[in-house]
């Protein structure tokens, strides 16, 4: 990674997990099922990772990168697309699981309430969930729906990773200070972990960290 790319001092992963992370999604990832309502959630007992942000924060393309697929998650545009929990197994039998967005979605205030009742009771009442990546836009920084998502996390005790999103877009001299930003909003929030991860899935910059904190938890 060159120098204007540079994580946080502080960001810590372990080598090992990283490795092992870059080996898993070489391997591939698939689609399972789509989720509308609780009860058609997978019943066994496998490992959950989940990826949830504002519409438009650009997690389809994130989680394309992150699997080495084109098309594993669609793309689009338009903000809200994404309208139920999407599963997809890992080569070791894992979940990654695409959320909702919230914020600025183009669909009805009815739909809206739906799919925030079906996050908030997916998130609290999960036992096989073991992370959450909040996504956050680096060019907008932490919104308050972001707050509020993980405040929600913080009171369900559910670790997470604030993963910032599209930073080739900044300059270096903005990367920083969206990285202080967002360490200072990061400290008021107790399940997340204490410094957030910079990525770009265009550059692929940060995947390979990306990976291995999903790894750690598999």
């Amino acid at each position: 990674m060159s120098e204007e790319y540079q994580q946080p001092e502080d960001f810590e992963m372990s080598p090992d997990h990283v490795k092992a992370g870059r080996e898993l999604f070489a391997k591939e990832t698939s689609f399972v099922l789509g989720v509308a309502h609780l009860s058609q959630l997978p019943k066994g007992r496998n490992v959950e990772v989940a990826f949830v942000g504002r519409s438009n924060v650009g997690k389809s393309s994130l989680l394309n990168a992150l699997t080495g697929r084109k098309n594993l998650a669609r793309t689009s545009n338009t903000p809200g697309r994404t309208q139920e929990m999407n599963f997809f197994r890992t080569a070791n039998d894992g979940f990654i699981v695409d959320l909702p967005g919230y914020g600025y979605a183009k669909v009805s205030k009815t739909d809206v309430k739906n799919w925030t009742e079906l996050l908030k009771s997916y998130l609290k009442g999960r036992a096989q969930l073991r992370l959450a990546c909040v996504l956050v836009d680096s060019r907008h920084g932490i919104k308050e729906n972001d707050h509020e998502m993980m405040t929600m996390l913080d009171q369900a005790a559910v670790p997470y990773q604030v993963v910032l999103t599209k930073c080739d877009k900044l300059v270096k001299a903005e990367r920083s200070v969206i990285i202080d930003k967002t360490r200072t909003e990061i400290k008021k929030h107790a399940a997340a972990f204490p410094e957030p991860l910079l990525t770009s899935a265009d550059k692929k910059i940060g995947i390979d960290l990306l990976q291995g904190r999903v790894m750690a938890l598999f």
